[in-house]
C-alpha cells in the first residue's frame, strides 16, 4: 500500500472538493461492439481490428453481453441502482484516436447509479458516494514518436479501439489528496475480486483523473473545476492532487482568477501543467445512439449475476482480521493482491489447522516478494506444498532458515516439500544429545569467547550462530540456545 503524504497546507484555509473519475478496461473475450479479440496488450500496432472498430461506412455495433454483465456486478458490489432499462447515447468529438468522430457511450441512462464505496484513511472510515458507472467503447492510442528522419511524428494504434471501458464516477465527496488515493485502491481492490478488470493503473487497464477545486472554508459554492490527467500510480493520485490544491490556494491568495482548465501531471518535476480549456458535457452533443436499442435488464439476471459475486473485499478483510486474528495491514496486504488472497485461501484449506498469521506472513513475505521479483516462479508455489512447509516447522521438523531454501527450492522447479527436505537433508535436529557434541564442539573452538561471556558480555548469540553454521541451519534454534546458556553458566568448557 503506498504511504500517506503529509496534508496540504491549503487545507488548513480552504476546503478542497474532489471528484474522481476511473476508466477500467473490462475483462472480455472480445470487444464491445465486434468480435476482434480484447487481448492485444503485446500485438503488433492494427493486427486487432475490424471494419467495425475501425468506424468504416456501412458498419453496425453488436452489444456485448459479457461487458454489460461486469458493469451490473459492479454496480451490485458499490450498492448501486439498476435501472429496469438503459440506452447508449453518442459522445461527439473529434480527435485522431476516435476512427467514428463519436464514441458509443452512456449519458442520463447509465447501467449503475447513486452508488457508495467506504474506506479507510488516517483520519478514520470514509464513504465516497457514486454517481454512475457506465459502459463505452474505449478510443485507438496515440504514440509519439521519431521517425528515421528525426522527425516528430504521431501514430495510431487501432489495437484499442473498441474495447468495453467502464467509467466510474464519484460524488464530489473526496475531500484530500490521501482520500482520493485511497478510494483507487479500494476500487482497484473490488473490481479485481469480482473479476471486472486486472484493472492495472502502470499497464493502463485502471486511468484515474480528478476534479478538483477549492472553496473558502465554510463556505457552500463550488470553486472553479479543474481537472487532472496522466496519473499513473496511487503514489502519482496522491502527489498529483496534493500539488493541485497547494497550486490553487497560492493563486486564490494571490487574489488570482482560476480557469476551468485538464491539466496533466509531470511525475518527474512533480507539477501540473495545462493541456487544454475544460469540456462541459453540452460540449459533446450526446443524443441517442441509433444504431442500438435499448437494454432491458431482467430482474432474473440481475439476481444471478448478485449471487455470483465473491466475498468482496471491505467484508474479507474485517473476517481476516475478527476470525482469524490477522493485523490490519497484513489483512489489508493479502486481500489487495488477487494471486494473494488466491493462494492463502487455498492453503488455509488445506491445512484448516495452520496458524493463519505464520501463514499469513509466509504469504505477504516470501510469496509476495517472489511475485515482485519472478513471477513466474511465484505461479509455481503450490497452496498444498506451502501449507506443508508451515506444517513442518510448527511441529519441529524443520528450520524457518531452512523452510526459506525449501520455498525457494520448490519455487525454482515445482518439486515437492518432501522431496526437497529428503534430497538436501534438511530435517531439523531436536535431538538434545546430537545438539550437546556440537555444542560441546563449538564451546571448545572459541575459549575467547567462553572468557568473555563469564566477564559478561553479550555473547550468547554467537555461540548460538556457531552452531546453527555448524549444522547447516537444521538444529533447532531454541533447543541451541537453551543447550549452549545451560554448558556455559555449568561452567564446563567440554
Amino acid at each position: 500500500m503506498a504511504t500517506t503524504a503529509t496534508p496540504t497546507a491549503g487545507l488548513n484555509r480552504y476546503e478542497a472538493v474532489i471528484g474522481i473519475e476511473v476508466h477500467c478496461q473490462l475483462k472480455t473475450a472480445s470487444k464491445m461492439f465486434c468480435g476482434c479479440s480484447n487481448t492485444y496488450a503485446d500485438a503488433p500496432p492494427n493486427t486487432h481490428t475490424c471494419p467495425v472498430c475501425l468506424g468504416l461506412p456501412g458498419t453496425l455495433p453488436v452489444i456485448n453481453k459479457r461487458a454489460v454483465e461486469l458493469v451490473l456486478a459492479t454496480g451490485v458490489a458499490i450498492h448501486a441502482q439498476t435501472p429496469a432499462a438503459t440506452r447508449w447515447d453518442r459522445k461527439n468529438y473529434f480527435y485522431p484516436d476516435l476512427p467514428k468522430g463519436y464514441q458509443i457511450s452512456q449519458y442520463d441512462l447509465p447501467l449503475a447509479a447513486h452508488g457508495r464505496l467506504t474506506l479507510q484513511t488516517s483520519e478514520g472510515e470514509v464513504t465516497i458516494g457514486i454517481t454512475r458507472a457506465h459502459l463505452e467503447e474505449d478510443t485507438a492510442k496515440l504514440v509519439h514518436a521519431t521517425d528515421e528522419a528525426g522527425r516528430r511524428v504521431s501514430l495510431i494504434d487501432f489495437n484499442r479501439s473498441g474495447a468495453p471501458l467502464m467509467e466510474i464516477v464519484t460524488d464530489p465527496d473526496v475531500r484530500s489528496a490521501e482520500q482520493a488515493r485511497r478510494y483507487a485502491e479500494e476500487l482497484q481492490a473490488l473490481l479485481r475480486a469480482i473479476g471486472a478488470s486486472d484493472a492495472d493503473m502502470e499497464r493502463g487497464q485502471m486511468r484515474v483523473e480528478a476534479n478538483v477545486s477549492l472553496r473558502p472554508r465554510g463556505t457552500e459554492p463550488f470553486g472553479i473545476r479543474v481537472e487532472v490527467k496522466n496519473m499513473n500510480s496511487f503514489r502519482s493520485v496522491e502527489r498529483a492532487i496534493a500539488y493541485e490544491i497547494e497550486r490553487q490556494a497560492a493563486a486564490l491568495d494571490a487574489g488570482e482568477t482560476l480557469t476551468q482548465d485538464t491539466r496533466g501531471w509531470n511525475e518527474d518535476r512533480g507539477t501540473t501543467y495545462v493541456m487544454r480549456s475544460k469540456e462541459d458535457s453540452h460540449d459533446y452533443r450526446y443524443f441517442p445512439e441509433p444504431d442500438l436499442p435499448p437494454l432491458r435488464v431482467d430482474a432474473g439476471w440481475l439476481a444471478s449475476i448478485r449471487a455470483s459475486l465473491p466475498e468482496l473485499p471491505a467484508a474479507r478483510r474485517a473476517r481476516y482480521e475478527a476470525d482469524l486474528g490477522l493485523s490490519a495491514y497484513d489483512a489489508a496486504v493479502i486481500v489487495g493482491e488477487g494471486a494473494a488472497t488466491a493462494l492463502f485461501e487455498t492453503a488455509r484449506a488445506a491445512a484448516p489447522a495452520a496458524d493463519p498469521k505464520t501463514l499469513a506472513n509466509w504469504v505477504t513475505g516470501a510469496f509476495l516478494g517472489l511475485l515482485r521479483t519472478d513471477p513466474d516462479a511465484a505461479g509455481r508455489v503450490d497452496p498444498a506444498e506451502l501449507a506443508d512447509l508451515v506444517a513442518r516447522v510448527a511441529d519441529g521438523q524443520l528450520s524457518g532458515t531452512n523452510a526459506k531454501e525449501v520455498f525457494a527450492a520448490h519455487a525454482a522447479d515445482g518439486s515437492t516439500v518432501a522431496s526437497i527436505v529428503e534430497a538436501r537433508s534438511l530435517r531439523q535436529i531436536s535431538d538434545t544429545s546430537a545438539l550437546a557434541a556440537v555444542v560441546d564442539d563449538v564451546i571448545a573452538a572459541n575459549p575467547k569467547a567462553v572468557e568473555d561471556f563469564r566477564a559478561g558480555k553479550p555473547v550468547l548469540g554467537f555461540f548460538v550462530g556457531q552452531v546453527m553454521r555448524a549444522t547447516r541451519g537444521q538444529a533447532n534454534a531454541a533447543l541451541v540456545q537453551e543447550a549452549v546458556r545451560s554448558r556455559l553458566e555449568s561452567g564446563v568448557d567440554r
